[in-house]
Order: C-alpha cells, then sequence, then structure tokens
C-alpha cells in the first residue's frame, strides 16, 4: 500500500508540475519590449503585458524611443517587441530596419486606424473641403494663426512616420507656397489649436485616431476631415487611403505587434498571443480621452488596463488558452 501511494504521489507531483509549466509557458524568460514616450499607446501595450505576466514571462522596464528607432531597437536585439507598428506607416521603419529578415509583424493588435487634415466646420461647410483647397491663398490666409497670411497646419513631430507624409504632400500638392507645417511637441500644438477652435477661430491640423483630440472636437459635430485631390504617398507607395467614401491622404491601417524572430521561435506561447490579441479601437479613444481628463498617471493607466480586461474577461482569458496550447 505504501508503495502504491509513494506511485500516486509521485504521479500526482509530476501532473501538477506538468499542468504549472503549462499555466506559465513564459517561466524564466524576460521580455524586453520597447514603446514610443506617448502616454496614449500606453493602454494598448500595457494590455499585452499584463497577459505576457500571466502568461510568466518577466517583463522588462520597456525602452522609450520614437517608432523609427523602436523598429531598429527590435532588429539589433536591443528590444523583443514592439506593439505599436503601424502597418503602412511604419512599414519603411520596418524594411529599413532589415524587415521579414529579423522580425515579424505578428496578428493585428488595433485595427482600422485613420490620418488625416481636419478643419473647423464652419470652414468645411463654407466650401473648403479639400486639402487642395489650401493652394488658394484667400482661402489659405483663413487659417493664418501668425498672420502671415500661410495656413497654420498643426502638423506631425518628426521621428512619428506621419510628417514624411504631410511633407510629401505639401510638396504633391503644390502648398509649399500657402501652408506652414508647423511641428515640436503635438499635445502643445494641438492644445493651442483645441483653443482656437472653441473661440470659434478657424483651424487647420493633422491628427489620427485612435486618439483623444478626436472626442475634443468631433468629426461631424465640431470639425470635418478633408479630402485630398488623390492619393500620393511617400516613395511611391500604395494603399487605400479611403474612409467612408473620403480619401483621406494616408493609409487606413492597422497597428500589429513587431517582434524578433528567435524571440517568436523560441516563445510559442508569446506568438500565439501577438496572433490573437486585440483591443478595439474605440476602447483606446476612450481611455485616451480619460488621460486627457487627467487621469494620467502610470497608476491610472495600470487602473485603465484592469478595467478593460475584466470587461472584456472572456476575450483576454481565450488569448491566454490559445497561448498556452501553443506551447505544448
Amino acid at each position: 500500500m505504501k508503495f502504491v501511494s509513494l506511485t500516486a504521489a509521485i504521479v500526482l507531483s509530476l501532473v501538477a508540475t506538468s499542468s504549472l509549466a503549462n499555466d506559465k509557458p513564459g517561466e524564466g524568460v524576460t521580455v524586453r519590449p520597447v514603446i514610443q514616450p506617448t502616454m496614449e499607446e500606453m493602454f494598448q501595450a500595457r494590455i499585452v503585458f499584463h497577459a505576457l505576466k500571466d502568461l510568466g514571462y518577466t517583463v522588462a522596464e520597456p525602452q522609450e524611443v520614437l517608432a523609427q528607432t523602436a523598429h531598429l531597437a527590435v532588429a539589433t536585439g536591443d528590444a523583443d517587441l514592439y506593439t505599436a507598428s503601424w502597418d503602412s506607416l511604419h512599414d519603411k521603419f520596418f524594411q529599413e530596419a532589415g524587415g521579414a529578415k529579423v522580425m515579424t509583424k505578428v496578428g493585428t493588435l488595433v485595427e482600422g486606424c485613420l490620418q488625416g487634415y481636419l478643419v473647423d466646420k464652419a470652414s468645411y461647410d463654407a466650401g473648403v473641403e479639400n486639402l487642395g483647397d489650401l493652394k488658394d491663398p484667400k482661402i489659405a490666409a483663413r487659417f493664418s494663426a501668425d498672420g502671415s497670411g500661410k495656413a497654420d497646419l498643426a502638423g506631425c513631430v518628426p521621428g512619428w512616420g506621419c510628417e514624411r507624409v504631410i511633407e510629401h504632400h505639401l510638396t504633391e500638392y503644390g502648398l509649399r507656397n500657402t501652408v506652414t507645417h508647423n511641428q515640436g511637441e503635438y499635445n502643445a500644438i494641438i492644445a493651442d489649436t483645441i483653443a482656437r477652435a472653441k473661440n470659434g477661430k478657424p483651424v487647420l491640423y493633422y491628427t489620427w485616431t485612435p486618439y483623444w483630440v478626436s472626442g475634443a472636437l468631433i468629426p461631424g459635430k465640431d470639425v470635418e476631415w478633408l479630402s485630398v485631390p488623390y492619393t500620393s504617398l511617400p516613395d511611391g507607395a500604395e494603399a487605400n487611403t479611403v474612409f467612408n467614401g473620403k480619401n483621406l491622404g494616408f493609409a487606413v491601417d492597422s497597428q500589429r505587434i513587431v517582434a524578433r524572430n528567435d524571440f517568436l521561435d523560441s516563445n510559442p506561447a508569446a506568438r500565439k498571443l501577438f496572433e490573437v490579441a486585440k483591443v478595439y479601437i474605440n476602447d483606446i479613444s476612450a481611455e485616451n480621452k480619460l488621460i486627457a481628463d487627467g487621469e494620467k498617471s502610470s497608476a491610472d493607466i495600470d487602473k485603465h488596463v484592469d478595467t478593460w480586461i475584466k470587461a472584456h474577461q472572456a476575450d483576454y482569458d481565450a488569448w491566454l488558452k490559445a497561448a498556452r496550447g501553443a506551447s505544448k
């Protein structure tokens, strides 16, 4: 009887150990992520990090660099993954850093990402419906905030990727003489733009979704998206730039997780997680609005993550189940 009991105990111990290993397939592995120093991207990144931790991985403190450098960091082995790679917008960064030879775009974390140019609704209703309209000096002067007579475009931070498209458009559509692309700290520039709009003044700005700006200046109510004369992207790139019948000039895009090939090969559970994880764009915009309204500490963002996971527990648990299954 003692022999049988001992054997049973050993079997149960082995089963428990095997179950634990399958539950935590990332045990003993440290993941090194990289993110942009953009508070509004931390929400979806931390949801992924939370899932990695639930799979047993140790997640190192993320390095903070701009998108171009983020792709390079993954490619050179300074990081294992980047969670906010825009499939079209950042593809040049991906290819220049080494592309598919060293890293892979995995899954689709966020679908339906938009970028484009907007004006206040009064200007749109007065006939300014296309970015090409700003070639007319009289129309451009409407958006001159500094009295120069040139339209002031609240634009894109260098290194984000969007600045390449905007600069290309200014040349392609013949707008160099009538439009000034204002670049710098985006939140400061857009805060001034929002203040001008709230005071009833004409505004011209670039933005993207998911982001809180479209909750402060609501398209269709406060502002309207502009069309562009025709699709033209840097380096002759081709993409679908039409959303709801309007050519926005930027690819209708998605955010994907870029990870090193050697990391993915060694961590099938993480690969599967990246393949199945999805965060809805409207949820991100809503969370970004919370940040804009003052809930912007690291603890606040962690609270937002916990709240989101609880609200989507079945989906989240399904990610973990799929990831654990891939590690068998």
